[in-house]
């Protein structure tokens, strides 16, 4: 059994493939019919029912917060499978096959997702992601039978037709291109070819400069050996399937003993060792020839249309093993005109089939998921996973929790204060307004918080900083500005809260901003909020339940060394915080500057309970205190 179902196989023009293709394109077309009014035969219009039909479908499409996306229930087992069942020779062209497991997407208006593989030409490296991912998008993954011998011009044509086709489909849905190294050739080279189409390419270590690989250098040796040799070369077959030491790795479980995790690991490689000899049989040295040959045009026709692409361009690019030269990902960061780059130093050549890289994670973080031609920061959110909240706070923020050991209180309707969030409404719309501590250190022990109580997550309205720029932070891999768009922060506007309150959401506010996170000596628990109320007038029109709260603890175990005012005198540091505030124009300028340095107070600070009444809505105004201690401080 192959663990997907085939497309029949067409060449160049996708409208005369066979019946099962015919019938994928017919049942998209019949879930659009049934959107035309039933009494009226009409399409839907700007009337009020159909608006409030609209909002239903929508609400009854949200996916629930914490749910289960499936990443993780496919292991490699499940790839080894997979390429087993390829065909040593099946007689047809490329074609396309959407993953039985990606099943039917569960939101509304889902885009398609296209996935373009890499030199093996298999299709199944996305297999860890097909849960995932087909909850979202509609998957659907490109096939190169391992005889086949389409030139490159020849594939950019199946494909190119393919795209053209699903976009005249359907024109205000975007289309995802996620390339796999040789497949990010195929994706770049498309996106030029085709500006007019909405198109997001995601390329995973793309083989741009495959030209300049050893490989290469040694292809006219490789091309005086008989084409019927069996590749048995580790070296060679690790080049198609990636090294078998670091894809056994990602079958053994987290949280082992060493002697679990040594057996576990000898189990899955000696599970691999069959499955390698007989790729061995299947890849011979005239199909290896074949590849390299296909690469190298690829990376020239790529390379030589890089300044044609349009598309919005994220680069994922590991540091272990990259079979890429050092250095390509920053020139095709500095190359394409609207790309974003995310590096993985500790992670090899094959990042798709990493040990616990989540693509969809990733492309909710660097805010590239849309329905339509432009991304709504409300509306295009997708809650938080159940494996990204263990993920997020049982590994990521584990330690900072530890640190901080926030606590949390509520008062009750009937004045008492209790801990816990019981006192705090359990539907929306609620804003909560407060003020920052250092370096906006609660914001995250605040979401986790209702999260795992409430199941509700706090959609908090951060400043511009974090969605734009593309700047030297911005390329870590582990990027708190990628955290917060994923856990649900929007950027602060009227028209973004107003969309928040008609959705019924936890909204969280503060109007200090980013300047009372990075206050200075001497300002500890300063609010630095505006002269003119921001919120109420609108608050009170969607009857939101408004939730004044305080944060205490931190400033007073804090202590700041190096401030602002202290930094911009380094003649090192001025520079740099120059031209990181000059990433920024056209924003509000708020002398953003370096995390300052602190040290830890000896004393322990006590609780205090601090909390702002706010007038002028007609709903009721509850309490909620979050504690900040050191240690085993006093607690209440």
């Amino acid at each position: 059994m192959v663990p997907h179902t085939m497309l029949r196989p067409f060449g160049v023009n996708p409208c005369a493939a066979g019946g099962h293709l015919r019938r994928h394109h017919a049942r998209l077309c019949l879930r659009r019919a049934s959107s035309v009014d039933a009494t009226t035969g009409t399409l839907p219009g700007g009337s009020s029912n159909t608006r409030r039909r609209k909002k239903q479908a929508a609400e009854e499409s949200r996916l629930e917060v914490l749910y289960d996306d499936g990443f993780g229930s496919a292991t490699m087992k499940d790839y080894w499978e997979a390429v087993r069942a390829m065909p040593k020779d099946d007689g047809g062209p490329p074609r396309w096959f959407c993953p039985v497991e990606c099943g039917r997407p569960e939101v509304d208006r889902a885009p398609l997702l296209l996935f373009l593989p890499g030199s093996d030409g298999v299709g199944m490296e996305l297999i860890l992601h097909h849960h995932s991912l087909g909850k979202l998008f509609e998957v659907c993954c490109f096939h190169i039978p391992v005889n086949d011998r389409t030139p490159f011009e020849g594939l950019l044509q199946i494909v190119e037709e393919y795209v053209k086709y699903e976009s005249a489909l359907s024109p205000s849905r975007p289309i995802y291109i996620v390339g796999d190294s040789f497949g990010g050739c195929l994706a770049i080279s498309v996106a030029a070819r085709n500006p007019e189409i909405d198109l997001v390419l995601t390329l995973v270590n793309p083989a741009t400069s495959s030209a300049k690989t050893s490989l290469q250098a040694v292809l006219p040796l490789l091309e005086t050996m008989p084409s019927n040799l069996p590749v048995v070369q580790p070296h060679l077959l690790r080049y198609l399937i990636g090294n078998p030491l670091n894809v056994a790795m990602v079958s053994v479980q987290n949280g082992l003993s060493p002697q679990e995790t040594l057996q576990e690991f000898s189990n899955s490689l000696t599970s691999m060792l069959p499955l390698v000899s007989e790729l061995g049989d299947i890849i011979q040295m005239g199909t290896l020839v074949w590849k390299l040959k296909l690469l190298k045009s690829g990376a020239n026709y790529a390379n030589s249309q890089l300044h044609a692409v349009q598309a919005e361009v994220l680069l994922l690019a590991s540091g272990i093993a990259n079979l890429p030269p050092s250095g390509e990902a920053d020139r095709l960061f500095k190359t394409l005109k609207n790309s974003k780059l995310r590096y993985f130093r500790n992670r090899g050549d094959r990042l798709l089939m990493g040990d616990g890289f989540n693509l969809l994670t990733i492309i909710k973080g660097v805010s590239m998921y849309r329905r339509g031609r432009q991304r709504d920061f409300v509306n295009d959110f997708l809650p938080p996973t159940l494996s990204e909240f263990k993920k997020t706070f049982g590994e990521d923020f584990k330690l900072f929790n530890q640190l901080l050991s926030p606590v949390m209180l509520s008062t009750l309707k009937n004045g008492n204060i209790v801990r816990g969030l019981a006192g705090v409404p359990d539907k929306g719309p609620v804003l909560f307004v407060g003020y920052h501590q250092l370096l906006a250190m609660e914001v995250p022990a605040l979401v986790e918080g209702f999260l795992r109580e409430k199941k509700t997550i706090l959609r908090a309205a951060a400043h511009q900083v974090f969605f734009v720029g593309n700047y030297e932070i911005l390329r870590q891999e582990l990027s708190l500005f990628d955290w917060f768009s994923a856990f649900g922060a929007v950027p602060v506007s009227p028209i973004n809260t107003y969309k928040m309150f008609e959705r019924n959401e936890f909204v969280l506010l503060y109007p200090g901003g980013v300047r009372e996170a990075l206050h200075r000596k001497g300002e500890a628990y300063k609010l630095f909020w505006p002269d003119q109320p921001e919120f109420v007038r609108m608050a009170a029109r969607f009857g939101v339940t408004v939730v004044p709260f305080g944060c205490v603890g931190e400033d007073d175990f804090v202590e700041i060394v190096l401030d602002y005012n202290d930094q911009k005198n380094i003649p090192y540091l001025k520079d740099a915080i120059k031209s990181f505030n000059e990433d920024f124009k056209g924003l509000i300028r708020s002398d953003f500057y370096y995390p300052c340095q602190f040290s830890f107070n000896k004393e322990a600070s006590k609780t205090l309970s601090v909390s702002y009444v706010i007038q002028g809505t007609k709903t009721l105004v509850t309490y909620c205190v979050c504690a900040w201690l050191q240690g085993h401080g006093e607690r209440r």
